[in-house]
């Protein structure tokens, strides 16, 4: 394994930075599922991020180096654990 596949297999580092409820920085996003105005969901190596609020808007996303910023009024930020494939309901079934 050379030194520049240990570093794109390496996880991202997860930070969140919140100013006055209006503005989030996140650090180590690698998707976002779905947005709108009042729930945005995206996917960390740490669990899926769920921001509530009102009048949320991402004003900068690059999946690239893994940084997301948002806007609006924040009310809420919640994280999911990351379900793994082989863990599901069918995989339990046919264990």
């Amino acid at each position: 394994m050379t030194m520049d596949e240990r570093k794109s297999s390496a996880k991202a580092p997860h930070s969140l930075i919140i100013e006055n409820r209006k503005s989030l920085t996140a650090t180590g996003v690698s998707n976002v599922d779905s947005f709108d105005e009042d729930t945005i969901v995206a996917y960390t190596d740490l669990g899926e991020l769920i921001v509530k609020g009102s009048g949320l808007h991402i004003s900068k996303l690059n999946l690239e180096t893994g940084e997301m910023n948002l806007d609006g009024e924040i009310n809420s930020i919640s994280y999911t654990e990351n379900q793994s494939a082989n863990t599901g309901f069918f995989s339990k079934l046919f264990k």
